[in-house]
């Protein structure tokens, strides 16, 4: 399960390199440390087709017997509770330069990964949903977002051995997610390549966001 990831990036390396349309005012950039139920940038596909950069919420409300907790991660996608928002319309792109898993086995010791040590940014998997009601003291309209996860592959399965974020890092990838029919579009619900994939910082100075 993946609850912190970084996103260290400015605005115009974004908009070339996912080719942004439309970005909403207030986008933030250059994140260090996201968390669940806190604002991080998210890509979707605007009225016209053309990708579009927005704040979301990271963390859908969670099933009715889920607990309090909102769901910031998707395994199981042939649940009915996931079955409306993997349309198209509800797919987005969760930009990322880096993500923290913690050890299994204790003393919890976090780990970042990316892929390679000069952090290309990349995508998650994502699904959003518009949502009323109360996060982190505000009421009112919200837009939520959670992404996929999928099997561990070599380089991550030694730290954290239940599910790794899926990861989307080409532009291929990014339009089937976007606009692929969901037969397809979960097809990239896989582990990328060990070899992509390198762990660059690890331990509690990590634990403080600075992946």
């Amino acid at each position: 399960m993946c609850n912190l990831y970084s996103i260290r990036k400015s605005r115009d390396e974004l908009i070339r390199l996912f080719k942004l349309a439309e970005v909403d005012e207030g986008v933030s950039f250059d994140l260090p440390a996201v968390f669940p139920d806190t604002m991080a940038p998210v890509v979707t596909l605007n009225q016209n087709g053309a990708r579009r950069l927005t704040m979301m919420r990271w963390g859908f409300p969670p099933p009715p017997k889920g607990g309090p907790r909102p769901v910031a991660n998707v395994r199981n996608t042939q649940s009915s509770f996931w079955r409306n928002w993997l349309k198209p319309e509800y797919r987005c792109l969760v930009p990322a330069t880096s993500f923290c898993e913690w050890t299994d086995a204790r003393p919890k010791v976090p780990h970042w990964f990316a892929l390679n040590d000069k952090r290309p940014p990349f995508a998650f998997a994502g699904l959003w949903r518009p949502w009323s009601g109360e996060r982190k003291g505000i009421s009112g309209e919200h837009r939520l977002y959670a992404f996929l996860t999928t099997d561990s592959n070599d380089i991550v399965r030694p730290v954290h051995a239940k599910a790794m974020p899926a990861m989307l890092c080409e532009e291929e990838a990014w339009d089937c997610w976007l606009t692929g029919p969901p037969e397809e579009a979960l097809k990239l619900q896989y582990p990328p390549e060990p070899l992509r994939l390198d762990i660059i910082a690890k331990g509690e100075l990590e634990d403080r966001g600075l992946g």
